[in-house]
């Protein structure tokens, strides 16, 4: 499934009426909501669709414990959530237990929108994948539960390989960069044998982790941009390499249409989200009639040697700081996003929240490409102003001014550093 994901950072109005509730620190283990009769449940349209027989699960569980119980659901589709939520967290009819995108969740933790939880009341909670678990932790205290998760992969046309002599999905990067010089020689110029959108800053920032860099650091309680630093460098001047040698499409487009663009056979390959291959065969976007079924994911390999670190994207859940219901609502998550929730969500193609069950689908063959890519991840800085570095749309900034030549790599990294530097401290 598709979706924006972008940091909630428009809810300062709605704060002052937050603030005056204070916060009991306590993480669901208060006695705040203990007795309520009424839980109110806020999640996207993907639950409603796609497992509601799981959310009834989840209601059921925690019906048992407290007979009598009335949970009510609204289902919300992602462009209109954060607007409605803003608006509700301004008044004193708050839902209990709120669904955010991953990177929703860092604007509403450092306004503190959200009551703290404790972590260890939640199933597989020492086991949360790491990147899940950094985007509900803000200060060293848990905001969130992580829901589900979707990671990235590398993805070809297994016909155009074969037909350059390559047989087999590549294990190493020198293997990925030698089919790719195949196909691009064998295609021509006007072909992207890697069809990489220069304003994907998902993509790039793996290049960036995988060299040893990152986004941004902090020490002292100060964040820096650390983009100009000698390994977030190497993993730039290797990305922009891949770019220059293998995208000839528009290098100042974002990544919102690859899977269209794949679909039409203008590329043999793309790195992405594990979702997109599948779209680019279906009916209505393959425009070349023969995607289907001649599609492969992969593991993308680094060039570090080791697997491409990828962002994680999913969703989490969080208990807003004036529920009058904290601890059933801590209940209710924990009931589902448990063991059985997972299964569950495992068995509608979701990546779980947690390393122990991702390891049981690594012994299946349709999902271990996916669950072995989601093993070596990466989050976004969780800096209070990260929100805006991500409105100002820094990254895909500087990647295009390096994509389109306007400007160095070194000279586009200090500027975002720069630019980074100026926000991402503020709250």
């Amino acid at each position: 499934m598709k979706r924006k994901l972008t940091a909630a950072i428009g809810i300062a109005g709605m704060m002052v009426s937050i603030a005056a509730c204070g916060d009991n620190g306590d993480g669901g283990g208060s006695d705040k909501g203990t007795e309520a009769k009424e839980l109110t449940v806020w999640l996207t349209v993907d639950a409603q669709n796609n497992w509601p027989d799981l959310v009834k699960a989840a209601d059921a569980a925690v019906q048992k414990k407290h007979p009598g119980l009335k949970i009510t659901h609204e289902y919300y589709g992602w462009p209109d959530k954060n607007a409605k939520l803003d608006a509700v967290l301004a008044t004193d009819k708050a839902p209990d237990v709120v669904e955010m995108g991953n990177t929703e969740m860092l604007g509403y933790m450092v306004k503190g929108a959200f009551a703290p939880l404790d972590a260890s009341k939640f199933d597989n909670s020492s086991a949360w994948l790491d990147g899940l678990k950094a985007s509900v932790t803000y200060e060293d205290k848990t905001y969130g539960v992580p829901y589900y998760a979707g990671g990235r992969v590398g993805n070809w046309r297994k016909d155009l390989f074969a037909s350059a002599g390559v047989k087999s999905a590549p294990k190493t990067y020198a293997e990925l960069t030698a089919a790719l010089d195949k196909v691009q020689k064998k295609e021509g110029d006007k072909f992207s044998a890697w069809y990489q959108p220069t304003r994907d800053w998902y993509a790039a920032m793996s290049f960036v982790y995988d060299a040893g860099g990152s986004i941004a650091v902090e020490s002292g309680g100060e964040w820096k941009g650390n983009l100009s630093s000698p390994e977030s460098l190497k993993g730039l001047n290797e990305f922009k390499n891949v770019v220059d040698t293998y995208m000839h499409g528009d290098k100042t487009k974002d990544e919102s249409d690859r899977y269209i663009v794949y679909g039409q056979g203008k590329s043999g390959m793309i790195f992405g989200a594990a979702w997109e291959g599948a779209t680019a065969e279906a009916p209505e976007n393959d425009k070349t009639g023969k995607l289907k079924g001649n599609l492969e994911n992969f593991v993308m390999p680094g060039p570090s040697g080791k697997n491409l670190p990828v962002f994680l994207g999913g969703s989490d859940l969080a208990v807003p700081v004036k529920s009058d219901a904290q601890d059933l609502a801590a209940e209710w998550i924990n009931a589902f996003t448990g063991p059985a929730g997972q299964k569950g969500l495992m068995a509608k193609g979701n990546l779980p929240n947690n390393k122990t069950d991702l390891a049981t689908l690594k012994n299946d063959p349709k999902t271990v490409v996916p669950a072995t890519a989601a093993e070596s991840n990466w989050f976004v800085p969780m800096a209070p102003g990260w929100g805006q570095v991500e409105k100002a749309q820094v990254l895909q900034t500087m990647l295009q001014n390096i994509g389109t030549g306007k400007k160095t790599v070194e000279q586009a990294a200090k500027e975002a550093d720069a630019a980074i530097d100026k926000v991402i401290n503020t709250k």
